[in-house]
């Protein structure tokens, strides 16, 4: 299934806008309310997760707040704080899994981010800045295996997508790309992936395929009541726009 537009959440606003604007029957108006509320309501699960991230606050960051500290003299959010977000966003991406997903094996994934044993360690980390965000504003953030873990044993790197989602304009603000090595601190090299860790990436790759499509079925069966409702009002062969009526005085 293709992915939508990416700026589908403002086009599809704006073309229901229109019909309601044209003018809308008793029968229509509940129908573009329900387009609009899902719009409102579902923006950030479903725009993150038709690209496959998987999204909640345990995931990684959810609803947080910029401080006005973090614009800079340009008067816009300081790329370095992308960084942060990121790595904070990260954290709760590996501390999810320890707590809620595989308890079984939480401390082995608590160890993965500290010196200890077998850790994690950011080889390469690269940002591509769609557009400037400013206070006030809020964001989330997540991340999200680039490919399923191959190999036995495991591989002894991988690379993770993150997005930073700005509340205010319902867009990606920033993309990053992060490229993580396996270590085993103890002997001071890279390691293959434990198997606990593995298996887990296995299943989580899985939920990503699956939100996928998850995701971009239900925008695209948005796309499609929008397009009724267009034939249905303004785009119909005998449309005539609802401006109301007067009586001119003289």
């Amino acid at each position: 299934m293709p992915l939508p537009p990416p700026r589908w959440i403002a086009e599809l606003r704006a073309r229901v806008g229109k019909c309601i604007m044209f003018g809308c029957n008793n029968q229509q108006i509940p129908r573009a309310a329900a387009v609009l509320r899902v719009l409102a309501l579902e923006w950030k699960d479903l725009l993150a997760g038709s690209e496959g991230f998987l999204t909640g606050g345990r995931r990684g960051l959810d609803g947080q707040k910029i401080a006005w500290g973090e614009m800079d003299s340009f008067g816009h959010v300081n790329n370095v704080n992308y960084y942060r977000y990121a790595e904070s966003a990260r954290v709760n991406w590996i501390t999810n899994f320890a707590v809620h997903v595989d308890p079984a094996h939480g401390r082995d994934w608590a160890e993965l981010m500290s010196p200890k044993a077998t850790g994690l360690i950011m080889r390469s980390l690269k940002a591509d800045f769609k557009f400037p965000m400013v206070y006030p504003d809020q964001i989330s953030v997540y991340h999200k295996l680039r490919s399923r873990p191959e190999g036995n044993p495991g591989p002894s790197a991988f690379t993770l997508d993150c997005i930073v989602l700005s509340h205010q304009h319902r867009r990606i603000a920033a993309r990053l790309e992060e490229d993580i090595v396996v270590y085993d601190y103890k002997a001071a090299r890279k390691t293959s992936m434990p198997g606990f860790m593995l298996d887990l990436f296995h299943d989580t790759y899985r939920l990503q395929e699956e939100e996928t499509i998850k995701a971009r079925t239900r925008i695209w069966e948005l796309v499609s009541m929008v397009e009724r409702l267009e034939k249905e009002t303004w785009d119909r062969i005998d449309a005539v726009e609802d401006v109301g009526s007067a009586k001119a005085s003289t």
